[in-house]
């Protein structure tokens, strides 16, 4: 039996992933914690997440719950993560990470840490959207440099940061497969007289409105056609079961820094 604590488990998110966990064999939900100002902290885990009274509250701090955990499901931020993987890299837990906006400083970070301890860290769970890095890839390495490329990320209006950590990965991901730097050739926004539009440039977009749960559209474009991909997120299940999914496969690796590919057994290279 795998032994889940979740992290922010009075969010959206971790309320949703600690629901799953109760439905799914073979892992158990033994903990959750929120910052230590969540007036949800002190509570029965049912009074932020539903269901039945568990006997277990909810604590302000992620080392009251390490003892009792084989892994730690984490969707909250960027800085709370990094946090909670000091925690984890001394403890020697594993991590599942869904949190996005990460710095480079921060990724850098976060690769030394893991190598105390493996650690699922991906900017989506979902595995409609890791199949879309994959074909994106091979699109962009079949069209080459013929054909301009733009993303179009929506999210909902709470959204704090962008564009997405999805978005983002897309783009880098083509980058790499044309052999271009996202540094130089990313363009985030677009005013007024821009001139002509360069031929290297990875157009990444921002939509923010509603309650969008997430979508994101990459086109290739030439000179008469043009191919477009599309991944839409119907509800946030779809990121909560791969991170279930994550939690049941990383705590049988040995310490390291891995992403969805390596859990869905997709990685190409």
């Amino acid at each position: 039996m795998v032994r889940v604590a979740v992290a922010g488990i009075g969010g959206r998110m971790g309320s949703r992933i600690a629901q799953l966990v109760r439905e799914t064999e073979a892992i158990e939900l033994v903990a959750g914690f929120e910052h230590p100002d969540h007036p949800g902290v002190g509570k029965d885990l049912s009074e932020v997440t539903g269901g039945a009274p568990c006997g277990q509250t909810v604590t302000g701090n992620i080392l009251q719950v390490l003892d009792r955990a084989d892994v730690v499901i984490d969707f909250t931020n960027a800085a709370s993560s990094l946090a909670h993987m000091r925690a984890a890299a001394a403890s020697h837990k594993a991590m599942v990470i869904g949190s996005t906006g990460f710095s480079a400083e921060q990724l850098q970070e976060a690769q030394v840490l893991a190598q105390n301890f493996p650690c699922v860290l991906a900017p989506n769970m979902s595995v409609g959207v890791n199949v879309l890095f994959k074909l994106v890839a091979d699109v962009a390495t079949l069209l080459g440099d013929d054909f301009d490329v733009e993303i179009v990320e929506s999210h909902h209006r709470f959204k704090k940061d962008a564009p997405s950590g999805t978005a983002l990965k897309l783009a880098q991901v083509i980058a790499d497969a044309l052999g271009r730097d996202l540094d130089k050739s990313g363009v985030f926004a677009r005013h007024g007289l821009i001139g002509e539009r360069k031929s290297d440039e990875i157009g990444i977009q921002t939509l923010r409105g509603g309650d969008i749960v997430g979508e994101h559209t990459v086109m290739f474009a030439s000179l008469g056609e043009r191919i477009e991909l599309t991944h839409r997120a119907h509800s946030r299940d779809n990121f909560a079961r791969g991170a279930v999914h994550a939690a049941q496969w990383v705590v049988k690796q040995p310490v390291g820094l891995y992403d969805m590919h390596d859990v869905l057994g997709i990685r190409t290279a």
